[in-house]
């Protein structure tokens, strides 16, 4: 997204800051308190040209996300002459937006139906067992060594192997759609990560288009097949839905459990009696898994939404046509909603956290995610004793783009144990 001018209410001096870059992204928090207290309701100009608002606190982002007047087709919101003027990378990018994060009803309704019965709490409880063995498969070979890079090692491979297995993609084809993946998520940054974006798109929708058609030549028992042959059965799921709907599927599907995982032991080793007690009481993780959730926040900013009309917010009027972000992280934070929001507390109860959307679009794989985080977590913890970070979390690297916040690695050490393992434990409820 570059390096944003915000403008608020009352119009003060702008602040140049880059919401999207590593260094941000390290510790946003206190600039979102500042926006929350100082400026909820913010304007902003992207690199681009194009305006866009900033929605920092709780109540404003639940109605945001609520409100039938911010839309996700640009279709629906813009007028004929605002997509006259659309951006060359919006035009290129078009076919992206044939899937149900950025439509609205009826079409978000129809492509939802499609997939949402792979994704129930019930048939994804059905996982837990594959998705325990993948867990300890990955940490087998590397429990006599006594450190690891949990992202490279644990974090990324988990949730890419499961939602591979899902659709139909080889494993081993992993990499290359987590390499075009961030490509496209870190785009948001500048225009020169846009234009490196380009290609990894193109790539991504070329390996679509032959993966779905070994699917249709060889149908299999796997999400892409059921899309195809839903498809095939009649007019519900055109081939540029077919490709931006497995595309989408791909990278929402892993990106955000990678960032639960790796910012969730983050956060547990920076507060030892956190980690401790859940070590010490697993049946925690149902709990545990919400509070790093709220706490951590593996999507930073909600997907983009537009005004399909003139809205009033807070003694500001949003035109028809801007774009629209709910900054989740920082309604997670928020004082009004949460007591004590900046305290790590793995018992937090209630805990209406914002980390999965709310509405219409609220994230359809969040039970997949809960699952691998639970298990993935209880694992890690269970597995490698005296977990700890080697190095300054100053020193740590996160990864670039507006839309997640999550770590390009995480060096961690523990002490080396045997590595023959015999799992023995009772499951965690959903």
């Amino acid at each position: 997204m570059g390096i944003l001018s915000l403008f608020s209410a009352s119009r003060r001096s702008p602040q140049a800051i880059n919401l999207a870059s590593p260094q941000f992204k390290a510790s946003p928090y206190d600039y979102y308190a500042k926006l929350r207290a100082e400026s909820p309701i913010v304007r902003t100009t992207l690199p681009t040209g194009e305006p866009g608002w900033l929605i920092s606190r709780y109540d404003d982002a639940v109605a945001v996300l609520k409100d039938e007047r911010f839309v996700k087709d640009r279709a629906n919101a813009l007028t004929p002459a605002q997509l006259a003027r659309e951006p060359w990378f919006r035009k290129l990018f078009r076919s992206l937006n044939h899937q149900m994060l950025s439509k609205d009803p009826p079409d978000h309704t129809r492509l939802r139906a499609l997939v949402s019965q792979a994704f129930t709490p019930r048939l994804i409880e059905q996982m837990r067992d594959r998705i325990q063995a993948l867990a300890d498969e990955l940490l087998e070979p590397i429990q006599a060594r006594g450190r690891l890079d949990l992202i490279h090692d644990f974090a990324l491979p988990l949730p890419s192997i499961v939602i591979a297995e899902m659709l139909g993609v080889p494993a081993k084809d992993r990499h290359a759609f987590h390499r075009w993946s961030t490509a496209l998520l870190g785009a948001a940054q500048t225009k020169r990560h846009l234009f490196y974006a380009v290609p990894n798109v193109l790539q991504f929708m070329r390996y679509l288009r032959k993966l779905i058609a070994k699917r249709r030549a060889e149908p299999r028992n796997d999400l892409v097949s059921a899309m195809i042959q839903a498809e095939e059965a009649g007019d519900r799921l055109n081939p540029e839905e077919l490709r931006a709907m497995t595309m989408l599927l791909l990278v929402a599907g892993h990106e955000t459990t990678v960032n639960l995982i790796g910012n969730g032991m983050l956060a547990l080793m920076q507060h030892p009696d956190q980690m401790e007690k859940l070590r010490r009481d697993p049946g925690l993780i149902r709990l545990a898994v919400e509070e790093l959730l709220r706490f951590t926040c593996p999507v930073d900013f909600a997907t983009d939404r537009l005004a399909r009309q003139d809205v009033s917010m807070g003694g500001l009027t949003i035109p028809r046509g801007e774009l629209v972000f709910v900054i989740l992280t920082s309604a997670n934070r928020d004082e009004r909603q949460f007591p004590n929001p900046d305290k790590l507390d793995i018992t937090r109860e209630p805990n209406r956290h914002l980390a999965f959307g709310l509405g219409p679009h609220f994230c359809l794989g969040a039970p997949l995610a809960r699952l691998e985080g639970q298990l993935a977590i209880n694992t890690l913890l269970r597995r490698l004793p005296n977990l700890r970070l080697p190095v300054k979390p100053s020193e740590l690297r996160w990864r670039r783009g507006l839309l997640l916040r999550g770590l390009q690695a995480l060096p961690v050490e523990f002490d080396p144990t045997p590595s023959q393992f015999q799992y023995n434990q009772e499951p965690v409820t959903m």
